[in-house]
């Protein structure tokens, strides 16, 4: 295969792993537009169900995320992803089909399951298919392909809603809400198909001695000289790995330390704050003074900044590295949110709102959001990466738990202005931790990487 061939053959499997990420924005966001609908249509007016019916999908994140490890360990990669496919198709008819409140949550967490299966597998399959040079690119594309889902949730529910005519909220609390929720299971479908079509990691397949399907791959992904050096690199970290369960290894001394930093960057990207923009926005644009159909508006605005800000991202990614863009992401968003809070303090209502909304989205959509994904999948060992992606985008959506079902109750006890300073202090903290332990990783091999910890 010549190499033009190779490099597209490479981002076309890429591309389609990818689409794990479209449905996951999809799904994650498609709530936020719904909310006054189906909370209308389900009679939810106490705070605390308010955030149980927000934040549920986030048990089955949870579940999820530790789930992928087990099956694409033990299965593969493109198995487990295959999976995820399917329940992303099964559940999204379910929950717009739901006849209930309990139904309505059970089937919330059935799509959790399968979002914590594709934030998890398919960046770690994007990175183990691809070669250095392009690997951050790469992995971005997945975050890509999570703005996109994300724009066309917003894009969905602002086209569904526009239906209402003049009973906009009769029509959609009746109607609306469930072909918002129900429209995921296209692309599902089609990330199911597309998934029938790519190879097996093949670093997952050298791990499992499985070496002529391995180089196969590897020489259709880069050529035979290139499958031949990628191949003897595994080789040698496998020599060179402690004996011992996956479990065991991430908890050893050698280990120890790139666990809890994944772990901690998981984490800040979830409290740094931005998810409450979109799982809340029509509270947000509410309390600045927008009606309705401008906070419909504005939520499509958020999510086409966010699709231009990915392409930033992707640019740069490879070339001014992980670390300074993860330094930057925090630092920026601690300026933003001092502002934004301090706007919302004096209760300023206008433009500037919303240019300071997207100034933190623009932020966080080419450093924090993408990068963090990058760097999970790239910083752990070849033989423990499932484990360790499925421990650290577990503690992720965790976090994301915490972070999306105190919103309300912390709006109520400091409002939104002190809520935004929090996180602000979050960030913060987060800049100071990525300077003190976060090395820098664009070029290095997945083997090469996995020597900082040796």
């Amino acid at each position: 295969m010549t190499a033009q061939r190779s490099g597209f053959y490479v981002w076309w499997i890429a591309a389609v792993a990818a689409l794990g990420g479209l449905l996951f924005g999809y799904d994650w966001v498609v709530i936020g537009g719904a909310k006054p609908f189906y909370e209308a249509h389900f009679g939810i007016v106490l705070p605390q169900v308010q955030g149980w019916a927000m934040s549920c999908a986030l048990v089955g994140c949870f579940a999820g995320a530790m789930l992928s490890g087990v099956l694409s360990e033990r299965f593969g990669r493109k198995p487990a992803l295959l999976a995820a496919a399917l329940v992303f198709t099964v559940s999204s008819i379910g929950t717009g089909m739901a006849g209930s409140f309990a139904s309505f949550v059970s089937w919330r967490i059935c799509g959790g399951l399968a979002i914590g299966l594709a934030s998890s597998l398919s960046p770690m399959y994007i990175a183990e298919i691809s070669p250095a040079a392009l690997r951050g690119r790469l992995v971005c594309l997945n975050e890509l392909t999570i703005v996109i889902g994300i724009l066309m949730a917003q894009i969905t529910n602002w086209c569904i809603a526009g239906h209402g005519g003049a009973d906009v909220m009769g029509w959609n609390a009746t109607v609306g809400w469930r072909w918002m929720f129900g429209a995921t299971a296209v692309p599902a479908a089609v990330f199911l198909v597309g998934m029938l079509f790519v190879p097996e990691s093949p670093r997952w397949l050298a791990l499992r001695g499985r070496d002529a399907e391995a180089r196969l791959t590897l020489e259709r992904l880069g050529g035979s000289e290139n499958a031949a050096v990628v191949l003897g690199e595994i080789e040698e970290s496998v020599r060179g790995a402690q004996k011992g369960g996956e479990l065991k290894m991430l908890l050893g001394r050698r280990l120890r330390g790139v666990m809890l930093l994944g772990i901690g960057l998981a984490v800040l990207q979830q409290w740094c704050g931005i998810n409450v923009i979109f799982n809340y926005a029509h509270d947000i644009f509410s309390a600045a003074g927008y009606d309705l159909s401008a906070i419909l508006f504005n939520i499509v605005v958020t999510g086409v900044t966010m699709l231009v800000f990915t392409f930033v991202a992707i640019a740069t990614v490879d070339r001014q590295g992980r670390r300074v863009l993860m330094l930057s992401g925090c630092a920026g968003l601690v300026v933003v949110y001092v502002t934004l809070g301090y706007f919302l303090r004096i209760h300023s209502r206008g433009v500037h709102m919303l240019a300071l909304v997207v100034a933190a989205l623009a932020c966080y959509a080419m450093t924090l959001a993408p990068v963090t994904w990058v760097v999970l999948s790239e910083v752990f060992p070849s033989r423990v990466r499932g484990t360790a992606m499925a421990i650290a985008t577990a503690s992720l959506w965790a976090a994301c738990f915490v972070l999306t079902y105190t919103f309300p109750l912390l709006e109520a006890v400091l409002g939104t202005a002190g809520t935004f300073w929090v996180y602000a202090a979050v960030c913060a903290l987060g800049f100071v931790c990525v300077w003190r332990w976060l090395p820098e990783t664009k070029g290095k091999t997945l083997e090469e990487i996995e020597g900082f910890w040796g």
